[in-house]
């Protein structure tokens, strides 16, 4: 993953991002030494996002196969939450 200096950031703005992201998805941006943020285009924002609600539908489906779910009522479900 490229690497790029906050103060590269500031004097060279958007350019140096550009720069970055040709080389990699990603860019990581850090401050005094240390890694602080990640600048990613906006496609693979998406992606990845979209990748995270896929693992949670995965996981919720798993649960529901397995029988780790409670069918109740809304009203029971505040009830049962409220009182935990």
């Amino acid at each position: 993953m490229q690497a790029i200096v906050a103060n590269d950031l500031k004097t060279r703005g958007v350019s140096a991002l550009e720069e970055g992201l040709q080389s990699g998805p990603e860019v990581m941006i850090t401050v005094r030494g240390k890694d602080q943020y990640v600048v990613m285009r906006v496609e693979q924002y998406h992606y990845l996002r979209e990748m995270e609600l896929e693992a949670a539908l995965l996981e919720a489906r798993q649960d529901v196969a397995n029988g780790n779910v409670i069918r109740e009522s809304a009203e029971a479900h505040v009830n049962r939450v409220a009182g935990e």
